[in-house]
């Protein structure tokens, strides 16, 4: 039973990590569509992570070749693309 309890609290614990994204700064924004328009695509939303990473996020961005997510590294370098 101790086992149960111990396993349900840590569990618990690993849960609660995650944080809610942020929206970015207006400064910010304008840096990710000029990273995005340099891959010839624009649109989407736009977030920050909160773990302090810096990692920024544009989700459902188009493409000519289709709907895309970028995500950003601090210095707004493109560190990956999936396609939607």
């Amino acid at each position: 039973m101790k086992q149960i309890i111990t396993i349900v609290f840590v569990s618990m614990l690993c849960g609660t990590g995650a944080r809610a994204d942020a929206k970015p700064t207006d400064a910010e924004v304008t840096k990710i569509k000029e990273a995005l328009a340099a891959f010839g695509c624009e649109g989407g939303t736009y977030e920050k992570e909160t773990e302090g990473s810096g990692v920024l996020e544009a989700d459902d961005v188009k493409c000519k070749s289709g709907q895309y997510d970028f995500r950003l590294d601090r210095d707004f370098k493109v560190l990956a693309i999936t396609r939607d």
